[in-house]
């Protein structure tokens, strides 16, 4: 039996083993006893998280694909959960205990999956995974860069970011139109802000709805003091920020708020 790829799910199955390893050899596997695979599909990555000393579980919304799993993975059965990630509670499974995210993720709900990520940063210290490479690219850019935006500010405030490795079509089945590249973020050691965390989530992406202006300008719905506004850092447009000039920009706008 094999499972056929549903285009409303996004499905991408890859069926390079070489690939799989190596997206599976990029979590540290320390510091936390369970990992969570979302999306496996047939298992081509999950097999080699089964090698791992660690404790696989999976979550599969597409019931050819769970019955797939159960048959051919018998010492998974018991952690196959079958529910769609971005609605499911995980605590039920994980309780509070810290877990690790990998996947050759969905591409229609890859940048969900980050924000559900970031919402779950407590217990989440490692994360890797396959995403389309432009959306990859941009949650790991760097101030100045033309791709750096909301999902790459809000990603590296609590996660240090890397792209690892450019994956190309050719080894999906069916292949997408796209070349994919594979991430890791590993959480920062302090990844508590210094600031208002949501007033900080609030300035980013205002900021970043109006990118091409300065922030005096796209920021003009908080109301600011004409002496705030004087500051040299309101000068600038978003993508010139860095993530911890972000978080100076937040504590700036709280101060005057008062």
């Amino acid at each position: 039996m094999t499972v056929k790829a549903k285009k409303h799910l996004g499905q991408h199955f890859l069926k390079d083993e070489n690939i799989a390893q190596k997206i599976a050899d990029t979590l540290s596997y320390e510091g936390y006893k369970n990992v969570l695979e979302i999306g496996p599909g047939m298992g081509v990555l999950t097999k080699y998280l089964l090698e791992k000393e660690i404790t696989t579980y999976v979550i599969e919304i597409d019931t050819e694909s769970v019955e797939y799993l159960q048959a051919n993975y018998l010492n998974l059965a018991s952690r196959i959960i079958e529910k769609d990630f971005l609605k499911y509670d995980l605590k039920e499974i994980f309780n509070k205990e810290p877990f690790a995210v990998i996947g050759n993720f969905p591409y229609n709900i890859s940048t969900q999956i980050i924000f559900k990520t970031l919402e779950m940063r407590d217990q989440i210290p490692e994360f890797s995974g396959m995403f389309q490479k432009e959306v990859a690219k941009r949650i790991c850019s760097k101030e100045g860069s033309k791709v750096y935006g909301i999902l790459s500010v809000l990603t590296q405030a609590f996660y240090n970011a890397d792209y690892l490795f450019t994956v190309p079509p050719t080894v999906f089945n069916p292949p997408p139109k796209v070349d994919s590249g594979v991430l890791r973020l590993s959480r920062k050691e302090d990844y508590n802000l210094p600031c208002d965390e949501k007033l900080f989530f609030k300035v980013v992406k205002t900021a970043f709805q109006q990118r091409r202006k300065t922030l005096r300008n796209s920021l003009k719905t908080f109301n600011l003091s004409d002496n705030l506004k004087a500051n040299v850092i309101f000068g600038k447009r978003p993508e010139q920020l860095t993530v911890s000039q972000f978080v100076e920009l937040t504590q700036l706008i709280e101060k005057d708020s008062k």
